[in-house]
């Protein structure tokens, strides 16, 4: 039994949630179980799509606003954190089941930047994982401490952007 891997897509250019989103395709197609579980975004295009990739692909999304998590107001974070928290539980409760091959932990790593989880709990969760369950954490940050976490490391820069 080989053990499962964890990776991490960060780094402020863009791409990290489409290339774990390729990575979700790829395995459904080997016939694997995925489950996508996303943070911090809200309702957006692409939730209406993505859910036609279902039932081989899983998508959750604990949070109740239509809107990102960084242009609430401090009441509604508060609120959402609850909701956040919930995801995070049935993450948990995915990888000690054993539920997937492969999870997607989409923007996980913005709980960190914003103070919603820590560092160790994040270590807690990778920990409940079955060892078969391969796990990709995506989202900005890229520090040295959650870098430990992983397997493999990709770091993701816009190199050029269209300028007008």
């Amino acid at each position: 039994m080989e053990r499962g891997y964890v990776c991490i897509y960060c780094g402020d250019g863009h791409g990290k949630s489409p290339a774990a989103l390729g990575r979700a395709v790829l395995s459904a197609a080997q016939g694997k179980n995925v489950v996508i579980i996303r943070f911090l975004r809200g309702k957006g295009i692409s939730d209406s799509y993505l859910k036609r990739l279902e039932p081989e692909v899983k998508i959750f999304r604990f949070e109740k606003s239509d809107r990102n998590y960084d242009r609430l107001s401090d009441e509604e974070k508060v609120e959402e954190t609850i909701n956040i928290r919930n995801g995070i539980n049935f993450a948990k409760k995915v990888l000690t089941t054993g539920e997937c091959d492969l999870l997607i932990l989409d923007e996980i790593l913005g709980l960190i930047d914003n103070q919603i989880i820590t560092v160790p709990e994040l270590k807690n969760l990778l920990d409940a994982r079955d060892d078969e369950t391969d796990i990709i954490l995506t989202g900005v940050s890229s520090d040295a401490e959650i870098c430990m976490l992983a397997d493999e490391v990709s770091k993701f820069e816009t190199l050029k952007t269209k300028c007008e």
